[in-house]
């Protein structure tokens, strides 16, 4: 099976996408709140300035034809309560300073303006806002023209943006870990449903090929439509490959079958022995060409049912003999006794019938086919503790080679039987059979009175 490579992930590439949104959105939000607070601060300053200057405006009083002003303690104190900022004022009539600082100076208006005027300048090496409230003082001679000049510095305005600036630090911080939190959860509920028709289509069996029916956002029907339309397909395949399958099965060992029976008749008709070795030269070409042909397509039959498994419960006592019976003609052709040795129990097994008997005649068969003349094939029905053995052992030529497992791989034969017909796909079978049904297959040299021979078990888990 060839592995795939996955090219990222489509979770962490989305969880990725997200957390950069949210650490945009945050970086936003971070200026938003820190430039509102900010603004917020500056614009309590400026009302907290005008509302001094203006509480100074409305102490101006008239006396003798002269503006006079009793300054309120309210006026200043409200700005002097804030951190360890100074703060400083001037009152002018008429140009002429009243009272305050006379180095005091701020941009204003040459008209009268209704409301205060604000601008922030360096004063005394400080940074300082100041306000400038302008009135108009009449008494009975003229019309004055007075104006206050509040300022402050701006100490207080600079600790409270630190803090509104750690504030929204600490508030983009949580927002961005909050969101990534989400951003994760979003991911894995966006691809529940992929994973879920994933599992869906894991968890079944070689040979469920159902339609894959879930529920599935819109996004993900053209893929379930497409992954049905390939089950579909490959279901057609399957099916036209087991017909195949046993059509070529038909068709190549039933004329193989016929050749060979009429070269024999022939090579019981010829004479010369020169035409009669060229003709039994040919009758063992068709015999191994038909035992490959018929042993290939066995081997294809069983790559292809281990892949579509299909089980039922059977009493392995009644297929071994089921098997026995079918190739106990051509052991009697060779006057080949086969004993049958039962330990008794219950020994009932889910397997694929099929299968399993295709494998019991390939051992048997071959037994036969490597026992001599007139010798005994012992077949034993046993069980342990975990297994049901079915073993079948013959007085035949035996294992050659050093390493007994080499027997089950494909094309491997002994050294001992190049003069007899053989494929070399007899064993291998046997073993892929028991592997389907999670045993194994154990091959033996086995020590017989009368001489050598060779034992194949065939171990089958207990149900």
């Amino acid at each position: 099976m060839t592995k795939l490579l996955p090219k990222g992930s489509m979770q962490r590439r989305l969880v990725i996408q997200l957390s950069l949104i949210a650490l945009l959105l945050s970086l936003v939000l971070f200026v938003i709140v820190r430039g509102v607070a900010e603004r917020a601060a500056a614009d309590t300053q400026d009302n907290i300035l005008a509302a001094s200057a203006t509480s100074i405006a409305d102490a101006l009083f008239t006396e003798g034809g002269q503006v006079r002003l009793e300054l309120p303690y309210s006026a200043l104190s409200m700005l002097g309560t804030i951190s360890e900022d100074r703060v400083f004022y001037r009152v002018l009539v008429d140009g002429e300073t009243l009272t305050g600082y006379e180095d005091l100076v701020a941009k204003a208006a040459l008209s009268v303006p209704k409301q205060p005027e604000f601008s922030t300048f360096e004063y005394r090496g400080e940074q300082v806002r100041a306000v400038v409230v302008t009135r108009i003082v009449s008494s009975q001679s003229h019309q004055a023209l007075v104006r206050i000049v509040v300022a402050q510095t701006r100490l207080g305005l600079v600790q409270i943006s630190s803090r509104i600036t750690l504030l929204a630090v600490a508030i983009g911080i949580a927002f961005f870990f909050v969101a990534a939190g989400l951003s994760l959860w979003a991911a894995h509920s966006a691809l529940a449903p992929l994973n879920r028709v994933a599992g869906a289509v894991t968890r079944r069996g070689p040979s469920d090929l159902r339609a894959v029916q879930t529920q599935a956002p819109a996004e993900l029907v053209p893929l379930i439509t497409a992954l049905n339309s390939l089950i579909e397909r490959l279901k057609s395949s399957l099916t036209q490959s087991e017909d195949f399958i046993v059509e070529a099965a038909h068709r190549v060992r039933t004329p193989l079958a016929t050749v060979r029976t009429q070269a024999e008749v022939i090579h019981r008709g010829l004479e010369k022995s020169k035409n009669k070795t060229a003709l039994r030269e040919m009758i063992r070409a068709i015999d191994e060409s038909s035992r490959s042909a018929g042993q290939l397509l066995d081997h294809a039959m069983v790559n292809f049912r281990a892949d579509q498994f299909q089980t039922e419960l059977i009493d392995l006592r009644k297929l071994m003999a089921e098997t026995v019976e079918r190739l106990s003609p051509t052991a009697e052709l060779k006057d080949i006794s086969i004993i049958t040795q039962d330990q008794g129990g219950d020994f009932d097994f889910d397997c694929d019938p099929i299968l399993l008997q295709n494998a019991l005649r390939n051992i048997l068969d071959n037994a036969i086919k490597y026992s001599p003349a007139d010798s005994d094939i012992t077949v034993t029905l046993a069980w342990d503790a975990h297994y049901h053995i079915l073993s079948i052992a013959d007085q035949g030529r035996g294992f050659a080679g050093a390493n007994l497992s080499d027997h089950l791989q494909r094309f491997k034969r002994g050294t001992n039987v190049h003069d007899i017909v053989g494929s070399g796909l007899g064993l291998t079978i046997v073993d892929e059979v028991a592997r389907a049904h999670g045993g194994y297959v154990e091959i033996t040299n086995h020590t017989d009175p009368e001489g050598g021979g060779a034992c194949v078990s065939l171990y089958l888990p207990l149900v």
